[in-house]
């Protein structure tokens, strides 16, 4: 999985990389199939903003999360995507198992 993050308005220091990187790793403990993820880290006036875009297998997810701490905004970004990733997954296998359930009522 590729992490890739910038900033607007904002220098993405070592430490603030590296937060993001620790707590994108949650998403790929959930789903394996995770390509990249691109995270926009933005300061407006007193507002910090971050946003990201996840490609996996045959999706991309969108989310974003503002606050007054931008770890605070991270956090909050990774829970969205997160949500978003077990319920696709969930999706996923739902389809899985109705495929399998049909294949084994009509032999």
């Amino acid at each position: 999985m590729q992490v890739n993050v910038t900033g607007h308005h904002v220098e993405v220091t070592p430490a603030l990389r590296a937060y993001v990187t620790e707590k994108m790793q949650r998403i790929s403990r959930h789903f394996d199939h995770v390509i990249s993820i691109h995270v926009v880290l933005n300061v407006e006036k007193h507002v910090q903003l971050a946003e990201a875009t996840l490609h996996a297998a045959g999706k991309s997810l969108f989310a974003n999360s503002s606050d007054d701490d931008m770890y605070a905004a991270i956090d909050g970004l990774v829970d969205k995507l997160d949500k978003q990733v077990r319920r696709y997954k969930d999706k996923l296998t739902d389809h899985q198992v109705s495929r399998d359930e049909r294949a084994a009522s009509l032999g």
